[in-house]
């Protein structure tokens, strides 16, 4: 059996627009599966082709709703079922991860659950991209290929060639990545300290660092209401901001985010195709991380280095 021949790539529904980039770069066609839908909201997963002793990898974000995740699962099952010879789960963005530890009394950890549920379907191998907490890829006793969208955002921001550039953290957890960004161009990193009234609503906000006069990019791993986002851009800008542009990995934008967006002082927000945006917003660009996800494919079937294509 020739290389080629020895894998195939499946989607879910809604993640049907990458896996057919990612297959477009490989140069191979997307599997037939077939998602029967019953009247109450059941439904069924099967594959129309033989996958008997195939390397099988499912594409498929578990973003909302739930039934992106259950697909996952009956795909994983269903291709269990079918004598498959290894499983590989690419879950682009991995939903609910920002439930990763007990934060408040009697809390369920949604990260663990979901890595329970992945491996207790039957997966051999995890390719997933800047999970919200790292230590998210110990909750799993298989393989998990963890990769970073720096490998298609750093390139972008190269070519914007922006002067007095400063490379901002959203809040203190994210200080990490920022300062990943802040090292790899050689500029100052400043923090947004943030406090929150409520989960998705942001009370006050200070910024620690100078940003008069500095082109602002603001780097973070998922925008949801894009409450944080718009407040710390349009606090940079009365600190005397140049310009403030956001750039993150998942596109979940959900609720009010686009609006926020659209009236916030934001030059523009970059993210990855990670999720599927279908809301029109001016300020809001995608670069895809189809061939970042093919080459990490080719390289888990040839048993290659998989780090050595990160650029930091």
């Amino acid at each position: 059996m020739s290389e080629k021949d020895s894998f195939l790539v499946f989607s879910g529904t809604n993640s049907r627009y990458l896996a057919e980039k990612i297959c477009a770069s490989l140069g191979c066609p997307l599997g037939n599966l077939v998602v029967t839908k019953f009247s109450d909201g059941e439904f069924a997963v099967s594959y129309e082709e033989s996958i008997r002793g195939r390397d099988v990898f499912l594409v498929q974000s578990t973003f909302p709703n739930s039934d992106n995740l259950m697909e996952l699962l009956l795909m994983i099952d269903a291709a269990k079922r079918a004598s498959a010879r290894q499983i590989i789960a690419v879950i682009p963005y991995f939903g609910w991860a920002r439930q990763d530890r007990k934060d408040k009394p009697r809390v369920s950890i949604g990260a663990k659950l979901i890595a329970n549920l992945l491996s207790v379907a039957g997966i051999d191998r995890l390719i997933t991209m800047d999970l919200h907490a790292d230590q998210i890829q110990g909750f799993f006793d298989v393989p998990v290929d963890h990769l970073y969208a720096s490998g298609v955002i750093l390139p972008y921001l190269q070519g914007l060639h922006l002067k007095d550039m400063v490379i901002a953290s959203p809040d203190v957890g994210g200080s990490k990545r920022a300062n990943t960004y802040a090292k790899y161009f050689g500029c100052p990193l400043v923090l947004c300290n943030k406090t929150r009234a409520r989960a998705n609503e942001v009370e006050s906000m200070q910024i620690i660092g100078d940003v008069k006069g500095k082109n602002v990019v603001i780097i973070d791993d998922m925008v949801d209401t894009a409450g944080t986002m718009a407040k710390a851009a349009d606090v940079m800008k009365e600190a005397g901001a140049e310009s403030v542009r956001a750039c993150a990995s998942h596109c979940v934008m959900s609720g009010p985010a686009t609006e926020r967006v659209q009236n916030s002082m934001l030059e523009e927000v970059v993210f990855t195709d990670s999720i599927p945006y279908t809301n029109r917003c001016a300020k809001v660009k995608q670069i895809s991380v189809a061939d970042m996800f093919a080459e990490t494919i080719r390289r888990v079937i040839s048993n290659e280095s998989i780090s050595s294509q990160y650029l930091v």
